[in-house]
């Protein structure tokens, strides 16, 4: 028996844990468009459309300003959209708007590349374990996920770092929290409101204006 989400066209087969969501995430089977989460043995699905202005454009600043870092120091790879993490501890299994993985986390172990199956050697289609940062975007459909239940997952994960932002407002919000003994916490910030980012070692922030023709624009400033 199997869930069917008709107007939709999406259909959920009956899982038992993470290993099976994990299978069946991996295989032909699953749908290629919208999210399909895996967090505390609950599926949660968000099949709405990605706001062009508070999320896409934005998702696109924060991702090649951060890989701009991440190459610009030679640490290991960032990676945007569809790029799924999994924690076996978190129960977990996920797509994040942007994630980080070091070379320390992968050579470590505290991360591992899932490779391809039947595939040469340097393909993967998995991260097992905490990668070093992960940011979240917020929207309409996922306040509580992004707010609430990823943070707490994400800690469990051994994620170092989460960025959580939100641009629907009036004001925009964004966040650096990095790990604290029993849950992340917010980073520290300098007299300019810079808020510190210690796995791309540098200071951040997240400005917004409006274009002339109305629609917003960002710029992730660093120092």
């Amino acid at each position: 028996m199997s869930l069917v989400l008709l107007e939709q066209e999406i259909e959920i087969p009956t899982i038992h844990g993470l290993d099976e969501f994990r299978r069946w995430a991996l295989s032909d089977a699953f749908p290629g468009r919208g999210r399909i989460d895996y967090i505390g043995g609950r599926i949660e699905v968000d099949m709405s459309p990605e706001d062009l202005f508070t999320h896409g454009t934005l998702k696109l600043q924060l991702s090649s300003r951060i890989e701009d870092r991440v190459a610009e120091l030679d640490i290991g790879h960032g990676f945007v959209g569809e790029t799924r993490i999994s924690s076996i501890p978190a129960n977990l299994s996920a797509e994040p708007d942007v994630v980080v993985v070091t070379y320390d986390a992968i050579d470590s172990g505290r991360v591992r590349l899932v490779p391809k199956a039947s595939e040469r050697q340097g393909r993967y289609i998995e991260i097992e374990g905490g990668p070093d940062l992960v940011a979240e975007i917020v929207s309409d459909s996922s306040v509580g996920k992004d707010t609430r239940r990823l943070p707490r997952a994400y800690f469990s994960a051994g994620v170092k770092e989460f960025w959580l932002v939100d641009a629907r407002g009036d004001e925009l919000f964004f966040q650096i929290h990095r790990r604290d003994a029993a849950a992340f916490i917010a980073a520290e910030v300098d007299e300019e409101g810079y808020q510190r980012s210690d796995v791309l070692d540098a200071w951040y922030s997240l400005e917004r204006g409006q274009h002339q023709r109305g629609h917003w624009v960002y710029r992730l400033q660093l120092k």
